[in-house]
């Protein structure tokens, strides 16, 4: 992991954002290439993402509407293992994801003046679910469940088919959509799964969603940029980040398996740790090297610990280390750093915070209850993390009586006249010129 030195630097937001790692040029590409595939698949289809998946998935001549069956016969095979997990997470989701809709609410301006705010749902769903370098049933869980908490009455969803399961989506993915009682699965994946779900593919009897939400790779991410304004979308959660700020408190050893836990998932993943202790940095850096090292994935993690969007950072005071996190606005943000709770509010932008070294990020991925798919590349300045919010829009209902009305009649047409929009007073004062002609001698 290469070291970038700001000590003994005052810099501002605009500064900040300027030296913060991030794989920008990779971004960009992906923008260019995912909008070419959404295009391909709203111009041709079926046929665009049958040869998408033979270019990508290495996959020809498979099912890319799934059969009920493959469902059933994926949900039978579970370990009683795996499913007691896959139904922890769901409960727990559940819970979490309740607090997230809004209970409905009446303003009485006045008698008879009358607005009600209220939260409707969205009709129908598309879920992305990844399925390349890693299999995701908890991404089944994290999307699904506060679409069905909020009131979604469809959700279809789409995940890759892989190569060595024949062309069928993965049976752990089939099998967390089955326990969730999804029928609705498609085996495409990438950019063209996404282009799919937004224009719907008429030969495999897939409609347009309304939403388009779940984690991928930077090129899922760009797909939905792409899609934006045709269907509705979550924020862009692309290649996973981790940021850790840590003072000389922290568990170097700790730190580093949190940093390698992140690298694995891609190669463009983002791994940077803040701190103000040089010590630790030299011995977070000897750590993750030995971590790395041990490791499953380890050519992965390898790359993504040496590629741009990965740093060990120094800063002088836990002030310049707020200041850093706040502008690069982590994905997951982890605090291994004295009296973390009480400093946990001055973080504000993160998809998601970890308060202290007993709440990884692995916790949150699996069975925190919280939402594992959160904004990256900065948009945690601005967007939140998946949630049941995400599937509502809020509403309002306006009722006024005719006295209410009447009460406002003047205000109104003396703010049409000054906006030069006359027929909009107008239209009020002809709801009282039958009273006026009735008074007419």
């Amino acid at each position: 992991m290469r070291t970038i030195d700001l000590r003994g630097r005052s810099l501002q937001t605009a500064e900040l954002l300027a030296v913060v790692p991030r794989a920008a040029e990779a971004r960009a590409e992906a923008l260019h290439v995912a909008a070419g595939i959404v295009e391909d698949v709203r111009e041709r289809g079926e046929l665009a993402l049958r040869e998408q998946a033979e270019r990508f998935d290495r996959v020809t001549g498979h099912a890319v509407r799934v059969p009920a069956a493959h469902i059933e016969e994926a949900v039978a095979s579970l370990t009683a293992e795996v499913r007691a997990a896959l139904e922890e997470a769901i409960r727990r989701v559940r819970e979490a994801s309740v607090a997230q809709v809004p209970a409905p609410r009446v303003t009485e301006l006045g008698p008879g003046a009358r607005v009600t705010q209220r939260w409707q749902p969205v009709t129908r769903v598309g879920v992305y679910v990844p399925g390349g370098k890693a299999v995701y049933p908890s991404s089944v869980v994290m999307n699904v469940v506060p679409a069905q908490i909020a009131g979604v009455q469809a959700v279809a969803l789409a995940s890759p088919p892989q190569h060595n399961q024949g062309g069928r989506v993965h049976p752990t993915i089939l099998a967390a959509a089955g326990l969730l009682g999804v029928d609705e699965v498609y085996a495409m994946g990438g950019a063209g799964a996404i282009g799919a779900l937004a224009h719907g593919v008429g030969s495999l009897g897939l409609e347009p969603v309304d939403v388009v939400t779940g984690p991928g790779n930077n090129f899922v991410a760009a797909a939905k940029r792409a899609v934006a304004g045709v269907v509705g979308t979550d924020s862009e959660a692309g290649a996973t980040e981790i940021l850790i700020v840590a003072d000389d408190t922290a568990d170097a050893r700790l730190v580093a398996y949190d940093l390698v836990s992140q690298a694995e998932h891609d190669e463009q993943a983002s791994a940077v740790l803040v701190t103000t202790s040089p010590s630790l940095a030299d011995a977070v850096a000897a750590e993750v090297e030995r971590v790395a090292a041990a490791t499953r994935h380890s050519e992965r993690v390898a790359v993504a610990l040496a590629g741009e969007q990965s740093a060990i950072v120094l800063v002088d005071d836990e002030a310049a280390a707020e200041a850093f996190s706040n502008a690069y606005a982590p994905e997951h943000l982890e605090l291994h750093i004295a009296d973390a709770s009480a400093s946990a509010a001055r973080y504000t932008n993160a998809g998601a915070v970890f308060v202290g070294s007993y709440a990884p990020v692995s916790l949150g991925d699996y069975l925190a209850g919280s939402n594992h798919v959160l904004p990256t590349g900065g948009q945690a300045r601005y967007a939140a993390g998946l949630g049941a919010h995400t599937f509502l829009r809020p509403q309002q209902v306006i009722e006024y009586d005719r006295d209410a009305l009447a009460g406002v009649h003047e205000g109104i047409v003396a703010l049409a006249q000054a906006e030069a929009l006359p027929a909009h007073g107008e239209a009020v004062a002809a709801r009282f010129a039958a009273d006026a002609q009735s008074r007419t001698p």
